[in-house]
């Protein structure tokens, strides 16, 4: 497929700048572009490297230097290129129906152009959407549903009674629906505690690879419309996560906690239970989070705190070592400074 110019910054809504005709037939880095592909400039640190590509047009931020390149100028060239990844690679595979190897039990209520795989399984009572997909080794369990265009990876194992929305993406070896971690203390022994609840991914969710989302004790752990989760990411039971939230790798939360909207964690941020996060909060990178966190902050560190002052402590830290030193010494001197006053001022006489 090639597409000019012209027709590119119309799809993107942006302007050309040069030869709104050249022709684009791939995408490529500043680096390694070469004629007839499209590159672009999200870092204004790399800047000089447009004069210097030999892609055939760049992608640029409003008010950059096109030095003399054929240009489509956009507010936001990251996302615009991420658009043009989408338009020119990415496309559905044709619908196969279901391929010998697959077991799909009786009863199962099937969409429009599905595909499902050798090795997956679909168990009584599912419902499935158009479209959909299911790779080797994918389990549904009774009574799942899956919307529309939904895409699961192989070994994905989606657990009883587990509602999945439209356009869900689940990759590789995430379970969706395990029973959450619930035990009571019965003397020196634990009585598990039934998990008989459900978990429900709403619409436009993409979880990544080896993640886990448990079901809820009752009722249901949510993740709502629009969140990313990344590989490797722990979501307890009767979780409640808001919309359009990031969650990246490593993530770990505990059971009854509600995120907010907008929220974006860092890697190996650990969350404590039964906790409310706040709309647009920013957790930085390895936090742990005791309580809760109030809207619009960004924090960081264990426990953590406003990320200004984490900062500040960080640039301390390193320096404890002779800070400490020194204030033995002071001791020291404070010491013996205070047993020459002893000898040198007389005590007072007893009334």
């Amino acid at each position: 497929m090639k597409k000019s110019l012209n027709e590119i910054a119309q799809h993107l809504g942006g302007r050309v700048s040069g030869d709104g005709e050249v022709l684009i037939g791939g995408l490529a880095t500043l680096d390694d572009a070469g004629e007839g592909q499209l590159t672009f400039l999200a870092n204004p640190k790399y800047a000089g490297k447009v004069a210097t590509t030999r892609a055939s047009g760049v992608l640029l931020p409003e008010g950059a230097e096109p030095h003399g390149r054929n240009a489509i100028f956009h507010a936001n060239p990251y996302l615009a290129f991420a658009k043009l990844l989408t338009l020119f690679y990415v496309s559905a595979p044709a619908p196969a129906g279901v391929l010998p190897g697959a077991q799909v039990a009786e009863g199962v209520r099937m969409g429009a152009d599905c595909t499902i795989h050798p090795g997956a399984s679909v168990a009584p009572g599912v419902t499935l959407g158009n479209r959909v997909v299911l790779y080797p080794g994918v389990v549904l369990y009774p009574g799942v549903t899956l919307g529309d265009d939904v895409t699961l990876h192989a070994n994905v194992s989606v657990r009883s009674g587990c509602r999945i929305g439209n356009r869900v993406t689940i990759h590789d070896g995430t379970v969706i629906g395990s029973d959450g971690f619930g035990y009571a203390p019965d003397g020196k022994n634990w009585y598990k505690i039934p998990q008989i609840g459900i978990v429900v991914i709403e619409d436009d969710v993409e979880i990544g690879s080896n993640t886990v989302i448990d079901r809820a004790a009752l009722e249901v752990t949510r993740i709502r419309r629009g969140t990313k989760i990344d590989n490797l990411v722990q979501i307890a039971h009767n979780c409640i996560i808001g919309e359009d939230c990031m969650i990246v790798s490593q993530v770990g939360i505990s059971g009854s906690t509600q995120v907010g909207n907008h929220v974006i964690m860092g890697g190996q941020v650990g969350v404590a239970g039964h906790l409310k996060i706040g709309d647009n909060v920013m957790l930085g990178a390895k936090s742990g989070v005791p309580g809760n966190v109030a809207p619009n902050q960004t924090v960081s560190g264990t426990p953590c705190i406003p990320h200004r002052e984490w900062l500040k402590a960080s640039g301390v830290f390193p320096k404890l070592p002779e800070m400490k030193k020194n204030l033995s010494t002071l001791e020291k001197r404070v010491a013996e400074l205070e047993a020459l006053v002893a000898r040198l001022v007389p005590a007072e006489p007893e009334a």
